[in-house]
């Protein structure tokens, strides 16, 4: 039997990062995403209805460094987008702020427009459309 739980959706995502400033410069300055808490061990922005945290990443060897979407665990994030003139935006965005994208793209699978980029740990977001 499932447990099927009644829910209005996540709450909060947490996600771990090498430098809280670096982190916090992009996600706040970068992608101007509001901050909601700012403490030295942990800050998260506000995404819509949705927490995203950062902690400090506690290494335990150099190969851990770096973010690896193949591995076992998160492969990415998106982030929902309504228009094809907001991803367009955004893309440029991310392009004049020379940050790391794929520019816009066609997902055949789901028949839908995005934008990949990464964040200063190699976190791969997407910018999707949901429409």
């Amino acid at each position: 039997m499932a447990i099927d739980p009644k829910t209005p959706g996540i709450h909060h995502i947490c996600l771990r990062g090498l430098d809280l400033n670096i982190t916090k410069n992009f996600y706040q300055n970068l992608l101007g995403l509001p901050l909601a808490v700012d403490s030295p061990d942990l800050i998260i922005f506000q995404l819509g209805i949705v927490f995203i945290a950062f902690r400090k990443a506690d290494l335990k060897q150099e190969s851990e460094a770096k973010f690896n979407p193949l591995g076992i665990g998160m492969d990415h994030l998106a982030i929902a987008c309504e228009t094809e003139e907001e991803l367009n935006r955004f893309a440029k965005g991310l392009a004049d702020a020379g940050i790391e994208n794929t520019g816009v793209k066609f997902d055949d699978i789901l028949q839908k427009k995005y934008v990949a980029f990464k964040d200063p740990d190699r976190i791969q977001w997407e910018f999707y459309m949901v429409k």
